[in-house]
């Protein structure tokens, strides 16, 4: 790839997961990468993968006051911000009535407005430029939901909501966003990155508590290879009209399309009410 043709990503959670496989094809396919990374030990086994080409800035996303700051030295420093991979984030598991509002309040703070802190930071530059990828790793729990992990889905609908109105705001200006709604891959997602509440109501454990078993037990044994995940990631960043939503991996696919089957019956179901609420014509 010559100079000319090579891109700056911009990702956010390097270290391990979706992060670092997109990190890694990306500086295979001759890009430069600017990754995140919240240790110094990390950043700098970080640079040194791809001495020049990899670039690592300590930045945790809910310190919202050095987002701006980073981005502009990034900026001026490396170089222009080509592509934006929102990814840095972590699931919480946990009942709702028994999780805080303190971990629901840590669980947006991390998964949607961090990544909108980014977005707000990075937007000025692409706008000026009239070009720029935008890429938000939200989930297939963006699209559908499961008992136990209603936090992470409030966090990923939230993003979900912001990626698709957002991709209507800038799409004239020469600037696609694309929400990316992976399944269930062999990431530290459901093993160490995972935040678990408490349990303690009885009442939820027919519920619960076989769910966070399967969890646990298939953490590490899940479908999803996250390096094909990357690459289809990549593909869509040629593409000349990319999707607003990408689902990645069968069980992203066959879950989404049995809830869009579910609302559309229900819809249709209760057609006669929701029509009952206009003036007459």
């Amino acid at each position: 790839m010559s100079e000319s043709q090579s891109k700056t990503f911009f990702i956010t959670g390097v270290s391990s997961g979706f992060g670092r496989a997109l990190s890694d094809a990306a500086l295979a396919a001759g890009h430069r990468v600017v990754g995140t990374l919240r240790k110094e030990e990390e950043r700098a086994a970080f640079q040194a993968q791809k001495p020049g080409r990899a670039h690592g800035v300590l930045l945790d996303v809910t310190d919202i006051a050095r987002i701006a700051p980073t981005v502009a030295k990034i900026e001026a420093e490396i170089g222009p911000i080509d592509i934006l991979i929102n990814n840095a984030g972590y699931g919480h598991e946990g009942v709702f009535e028994e999780s805080t509002i303190d971990e629901l309040r840590r669980q947006l703070e991390v998964n949607f407005f961090g990544a909108a802190a980014v977005i707000q930071a990075v937007l000025p530059y692409m706008r000026k430029r009239r070009a720029g990828r935008i890429i938000n790793i939200t989930s297939m729990g963006g699209i559908v939901t499961f008992p136990g992990v209603s936090y992470y889905h409030a966090s990923k609908f939230a993003l979900e909501g912001l990626s698709e109105s957002l991709s209507k705001e800038v799409k004239g200006l020469g600037i696609h966003v694309t929400a990316v709604e992976p399944g269930s891959f062999r990431t530290d997602w459901a093993g160490r990155s995972m935040v678990r509440a408490e349990r303690s109501i009885p009442d939820y454990d027919a519920v619960m508590n076989p769910l966070r078993e399967r969890r646990q037990a298939a953490s590490g044994r899940q479908q999803g290879d996250p390096t094909k995940a990357a690459a289809a990631i990549l593909t869509i960043l040629e593409a000349k009209d990319p999707p607003a939503h990408l689902l990645l991996g069968s069980d992203a696919v066959r879950f989404a399309r049995e809830k869009m089957q579910a609302l559309q019956a229900e819809f249709d179901r209760w057609k006669s009410l929701s029509l009952s609420t206009d003036y007459p014509a």
